[in-house]
């Protein structure tokens, strides 16, 4: 972790969880928000958020989808759609996925590549996006090969992450308040695509409270996990919610020194605007929420290993196990919670959605949305 993000460290986070426990509480924000309805059905405030995303360095994938010089992930983020590529040079760059004939797609989904190829008429880029070959390039007069390469858009990598600012370059500034939260160690395993018709902040809301354990997941994650019971952390923009199992008890009875929170806490950072990163027991999931429309979104989960307190890293098995626990355990629950309140949004039932101080990690989102929408 940056040493100059303020978070608590675990034994911290140990005593705060304990104390919650032990007396029955949880953390609290010191604001009620009420948020307009119309902020999530409106096509102005929803072309506004597009226009944020393109703006602001995203996170657009974990660095250990790149392994290899030619690795690539093609994907649209905020409507567009970008060609990301490490370089011969280790170096990760960013590019519109539009060929400078006609406009075609060059690449799509990912892999590992030489040069992209677009599929149309063969225009043919180097991995730093430069145009190498137009077949019959004579029938192309003043059309150079230097002034005709891939549109190059801000690209950097911090904490095994891959940030892209469709906008603008990037530069370590604009990331010093972003966590570091992988390390090179950490393997990617796996990923998946949900599209549900929910406004895209819907659904990143239920990432960020634990107050709807015990009622929404009364089944698949509270019998493992505390209701209500959360330690939340604001920073910059970004915050962070710890949600303890109900295994950390073991904990009591360990030698501080050896007392670890690996397996014992789920930990949610919400990396504003649109992106959740969850480090469970023996993975890790980086959630973007790519909204489609106002009233629809496409989630792309990105998965990993863990690191362990020991150094060590879990394997791609557990790493797996753990995946499709923490589907059965309310991830489905959570969708269908965001469906059902996007259906209610538009029959004048509520004005307004009500957060109140068990949300305190929602309305730190809303106020800094807010704020990077009136700039």
């Amino acid at each position: 972790m940056n040493s100059n993000i303020p978070l608590l460290s675990e034994p911290e986070l140990l005593e705060r969880i304990f104390d919650h426990i032990d007396n029955k509480t949880t953390d609290l924000g010191d604001t009620v928000r009420k948020e307009p309805v119309s902020n999530y059905l409106s096509e102005e405030r929803f072309n506004s958020e597009i226009d944020l995303l393109r703006r602001l360095p995203v996170v657009f994938c974990l660095s250990a989808m790149l392994p290899d010089k030619g690795s690539y992930v093609a994907r649209k983020a905020a409507g567009s759609p970008l060609l990301v590529v490490r370089g011969d040079d280790g170096k990760v760059r960013a590019f519109i996925n539009a060929c400078r004939h006609r406009g075609m797609q060059v690449a799509k989904d990912s892999g590992c590549a030489r040069a992209f190829v677009c599929p149309y008429h063969a225009w043919t880029y180097g991995l730093e996006g430069e145009l190498r070959h137009i077949p019959g390039h004579a029938g192309f007069p003043g059309v150079e090969l230097e002034n005709n390469g891939l549109v190059e858009v801000g690209a950097m990598e911090k904490g095994g992450l891959v940030y892209v600012n469709q906008s603008g370059s990037v530069d370590a500034s604009m990331l010093e308040d972003m966590p570091d939260l992988f390390t090179t160690e950490q393997e990617y395993f796996d990923q998946s695509e949900y599209t549900d018709d929910a406004n895209w902040k819907l659904l990143a809301e239920t990432t960020m409270e634990g107050y709807h354990i015990k009622s929404l997941h009364k089944k698949s994650f509270f019998p493992y996990g505390h209701d209500n019971t959360t330690v939340v952390e604001n920073f910059g923009s970004h915050s962070r919610v710890i949600f303890p199992f109900k295994r950390i008890e073991k904990l009591r009875d360990v030698d501080a020194k050896d007392q670890h929170l690996n397996g014992m806490v789920t930990s949610v950072y919400q990396l504003f605007p649109n992106v959740a990163v969850s480090v469970l027991s023996k993975h890790s999931t980086v959630t973007i929420f790519e909204p489609l429309s106002p009233t629809r979104t496409l989630m792309l989960i990105y998965r990993a290993t863990n690191k362990t307190s020991d150094g060590m890293t879990t394997n791609i098995e557990e790493a797996k196990r753990d995946a499709s626990f923490v589907k059965d355990a309310g991830f489905d629950e959570d969708r269908e919670a965001a469906c059902a309140i996007q259906g209610t949004l538009d029959t004048r039932a509520n004005q307004h959605l009500t957060f109140g101080h068990f949300e305190k990690a929602i309305v730190h989102f809303h106020e800094n949305l807010e704020k990077h929408l009136s700039n």
